[in-house]
């Protein structure tokens, strides 16, 4: 098994916050290096964008998102 590491840069986004969904899936929040948001739903694998630096985006998918966990795989 191979692991593959990525250096962090100014330009990396930042994890700021996570959700548990309705489905129990996690919604991971993040925020890049121009202030704007992002999200990453492990459930639908929905990927959200906003320039308003505001959580309720990310809040109100993880209220409404009915999709269970998606199963981790591992790259062959």
């Amino acid at each position: 098994m191979t692991a593959t590491l990525t250096a962090i840069t100014a330009d990396s986004p930042v994890a700021v916050n996570s959700f548990l969904t309705a489905g129990e899936a996690a919604l991971f929040v993040y925020e890049d290096h121009d202030g704007s948001l992002s999200s990453d739903c492990t459930g639908c694998g929905e990927y959200a964008w906003t320039l308003d630096v505001d959580l309720g985006f990310a809040r109100a998918h993880a209220e409404s998102c009915l999709r269970r966990p998606r199963p981790f795989r591992l790259a062959a």
